[in-house]
């Protein structure tokens, strides 16, 4: 149990000597107050003997924190497998609970729970503003910013004891809205990834990958703040069985919220609705909240039943042998090899240019590489950007012969062909 608040906030009861107590002096009697409190919890007798403890959640809010923790739990699970689907974990779970297809279903209808849960809180919570006219408890005001540099101070060794919380702490606050944020986020992320057809007709396309990044990196951000958060300050740091029996104890009130044991403790009952006024505020509610519900479910409808694009899936192909032709398909017939012109005709229009255009033309045609052109006899002699390539009468030292005769050239000539290349231009390198 952390440590006490001071003593001068708990009155002990007085003794008259040892393992005698005095009782309670006794008090002029108070004027009869409204049946019940608003804003203030119950205060009833525990299970031992003198331990009084204060009503903190009705049932009605216990049972929709359960079905909320259900669907929140049914969602992380199934989702974080669908976003980490590679690893080892994610695919035991995944045959466990029947496949990919089994648990896409479970978590749809897990979504659909939780927007209900959520439709059930906006009502209620109207109810309680509207009809009941609570306070907005829920909401930051600034003395939770007080309260923060209080217990900054606390950690810092500066302070002894901590802020003087009211019914809910800038903490509680904290999650709670950020609760109602992630669970925007993940309904409107989770509405264009459900209906991404409607969703590209009014948005660009982008935003649905966009949504399914955001749709699964909240939950990975909500499912750390549950566990690192909200598990170590309900359920390690104190165990707050409210939530489960509806109740706190004294000394829970004490050290939790004692500013509304402090108000409890006062005597002073908190203003509370006539019953005329009760009766006056939901002949208007009651038709209002419905149509509200009515809208709200006609929506939730909608957004499950708009389209079946990301929902339904293909079934599989059929699997069967692969088609082998029965004959093979024939190979491409090789071009036939230019015909080489006969050494008593070597000249370029006799067979040298065509040689060259068959051989050499796919890199050295019109504006050839290297500024050579070998498409008509004059750009031939002419060479290329580093100087001429053929130098008529003297082949051992034109550099298109030498070229040639290392090999490896794309365009490689036969050793026929640079023979009769050879003669050519030893023979003068002849036009016609």
């Amino acid at each position: 149990m952390p440590e006490p608040l001071q003593p001068n906030r708990v009155v002990p009861p007085q003794s008259d000597g040892p393992g005698k107590a005095r009782p309670p002096a006794k008090r002029a009697p108070r004027k009869a107050r409204p049946e019940s409190r608003r804003h203030v919890p119950e205060v009833a007798r525990g299970h031992e003997a003198g331990e009084r403890t204060y009503k903190r959640f009705d049932l009605s809010q216990r049972i929709e924190h359960a079905v909320f923790l259900l669907s929140f739990t049914t969602l992380a699970l199934t989702g974080l497998i669908q976003k980490f689907a590679s690893a080892g974990v994610s695919e035991f779970v995944l045959r466990l609970l029947g496949g990919i297809e089994t648990t896409r279903i479970i978590h749809r209808t897990a979504a659909i729970l939780l927007m209900v849960v959520a439709i059930y809180h906006i009502i209620g919570l109207l109810y309680r503003l509207l009809v009941r006219r609570s306070r907005m408890s829920m909401l930051p005001v600034p003395e939770d910013f007080r309260h923060l540099w209080q217990d900054v101070l606390v950690y810092l060794g500066r302070r002894r004891r901590k802020a003087y919380y009211g019914r809910f702490s800038y903490a509680e606050k904290v999650e709670y809205l950020a609760v109602v944020w992630g669970t925007v986020i993940m309904a409107i992320t989770g509405f264009m990834m459900w209906n991404p057809i409607a969703t590209a007709r009014a948005l660009p396309g982008e935003i649905i990958p966009a949504a399914k990044v955001a749709h699964g990196w909240e939950a990975v951000l909500a499912v750390a703040a549950i566990l690192i958060w909200h598990f170590y300050n309900v359920h390690l740091r104190h165990f707050n069985r409210s939530m489960f029996n509806g109740r706190l104890s004294r000394a829970e009130m004490e050290h939790e919220h004692p500013a509304e044991l402090a108000e409890l403790d006062s005597g002073v009952p908190a203003p509370e609705p006539s019953a005329q006024d009760l009766r006056r505020r939901l002949r208007v509610f009651i038709p209002s909240a419905t149509l509200l519900t009515a809208a709200l479910g006609f929506g939730l409808i909608r957004f499950v039943t708009l389209e079946q694009t990301a929902i339904l899936t293909l079934p599989p192909a059929e699997v069967g042998p692969a088609f082998v032709p029965q004959t093979p398909t024939p190979a491409p017939t090789p071009s036939a090899a230019p015909a080489l012109p006969t050494p008593s005709a070597l000249t370029w229009n006799a067979g040298i240019g065509q040689l060259f255009a068959d051989r050499c033309g796919a890199c050295h045609g019109d504006g050839g590489m290297a500024g050579l052109t070998l498409i008509d006899y004059a750009s031939a002699l002419r060479g290329s950007d580093n100087g001429p390539v053929i130098v008529p009468g003297e082949p051992d030292t034109s550099p298109l012969v030498l070229r040639q005769a290392a090999g490896n050239h794309p365009g490689q000539l036969t050793p026929e062909e640079l023979e009769l290349v050879r003669q050519w231009i030893d023979g003068g390198a002849p036009e016609q």
